[in-house]
C-alpha cells in the first residue's frame, strides 16, 4: 500500500503521510483535526527498467551532435 504526502491548506503549512490504497479517494481534510488538506505530488524514481537489469546510461549514437539524424556530417 503506497504512502501519500499531504499538506494542510493555509498557514501554517504542515505535511503528514498517510498509507492509502491507490483506489482510495484523496483526503480533503486532516483525519485528526479536520483542517483542509491537499495531496502533494512528488517526483518518484523516474526510471523504468526490466526486473533484474541495472539501468544503463544512455549514449549518443553517430557523431554526437544529435545522434546522426540532423543531417550535418562532421
Amino acid at each position: 500500500m503506497p504512502t501519500y504526502i499531504y499538506e494542510t491548506v493555509g498557514e501554517p503549512n504542515t505535511q503528514f503521510e498517510v498509507r492509502q490504497s491507490m483506489k482510495d479517494e484523496p483526503l480533503t481534510r486532516h483525519p485528526e483535526t479536520g483542517v483542509p488538506v491537499r495531496r502533494v505530488i512528488s517526483g518518484g524514481y523516474g526510471i523504468l527498467q526490466k526486473a533484474g537489469r541495472p539501468a544503463a546510461p544512455s549514449k549518443p549514437k553517430g557523431h554526437g551532435c544529435c545522434g546522426g539524424s540532423c543531417g550535418c556530417h562532421h
